[in-house]
C-alpha cells in the first residue's frame, strides 16, 4: 500500500496573484484544499518539504495529511501545477476526504519476469501501451504499484485489464472496455526477414514465365 504522506501548512489569510507571487518568493507554495462538502481552505506550502514527496514518485496515488496548526486533514492530491521552465511546484490542489472514502488514483504499472517471457528471450519488445492504472479503491487501500507477469509471454501476445489480478477492493476507472495495458511486439529487423522470407515463399510459389 501507498504510504500516507504528511505536510505541514499555514492558512493563507490573503488571496490573489500579488499574494501567491510573494509567498512563492518567501520558498512557498500555495495549495488549497476542497471537497468533502466543505468550504475550500486556502493554504501555502513549504516548497523544499513538497519537491522532497514529489520526487517520491507516489505523491500522486497517496493519502496525504495536511497539517494546520496541529490540524490535520486527509487529502489526495489531485492537481500540481508547474512552471513551464523551471519546473518549480506553483500551485497544488488536494481533495479533502474521509478515511474510507472510494477514490479515483493512477496506479504506476511495474512490468517482472521479463526472462521468463520466450517472446523476449526471441527478440521481442515489450511495447507498454499504459505506464499508469486508473483505479477505484479504498482511500485506506490505494496500492503503491500495480505488479504484471510477462511469464510465458509470446511475440504477439498482448495483455489486458482482465488478465491482471487487481488488489482486493480496487477495480478499473474504466469499465466500458478490456483496455490493452502492453504487447509484445517483434523488432524491425525481424518483422523486416520475416517479410523478405514470405516474399522469396511467394516468388517460388509463382509459375515461371513463358
Amino acid at each position: 500500500m501507498s504510504d500516507v504522506l504528511t505536510l505541514s501548512a499555514e492558512a493563507r489569510e490573503r488571496a490573489g496573484k500579488g499574494a501567491s507571487r510573494q509567498h512563492r518568493r518567501d520558498g512557498r507554495v500555495p495549495a488549497v484544499i476542497y471537497g468533502n462538502k466543505e468550504n475550500p481552505v486556502a493554504i501555502h506550502l513549504e516548497e523544499r518539504a513538497l519537491v522532497k514527496i514529489l520526487n517520491t514518485g507516489h505523491f500522486m496515488n497517496s493519502v496525504v495529511m495536511i497539517d494546520i496548526g496541529g490540524k490535520k486533514t486527509r487529502t489526495l492530491p489531485k492537481d500540481v501545477q508547474f512552471h513551464p521552465v523551471t519546473d518549480r511546484p506553483l500551485h497544488v490542489d488536494f481533495l479533502r476526504i474521509s478515511e474510507h472514502a472510494k477514490v479515483h488514483v493512477n496506479v504506476p504499472v511495474v512490468f517482472t519476469d521479463e526472462e521468463e517471457s520466450p517472446g523476449i528471450k526471441r527478440g521481442g519488445v515489450l511495447n507498454i501501451v499504459r505506464h499508469e492504472l486508473d483505479l477505484v479503491c479504498d482511500a485506506a487501500e490505494i496500492p503503491s504499484e500495480i505488479t504484471i507477469s510477462l511469464n510465458g509471454l509470446e511475440v504477439g501476445d498482448s495483455i489486458h485489464i482482465s488478465n491482471v489480478t487487481l488488489p482486493r477492493g480496487a477495480e478499473s476507472g474504466i469499465e466500458e472496455r478490456d483496455f490493452t495495458i502492453a504487447t509484445i511486439v517483434a523488432p524491425s529487423a525481424l518483422k523486416s526477414s520475416e517479410g523478405e522470407a514470405e516474399a522469396e515463399a511467394g516468388d517460388e510459389a509463382e509459375p515461371a514465365g513463358e
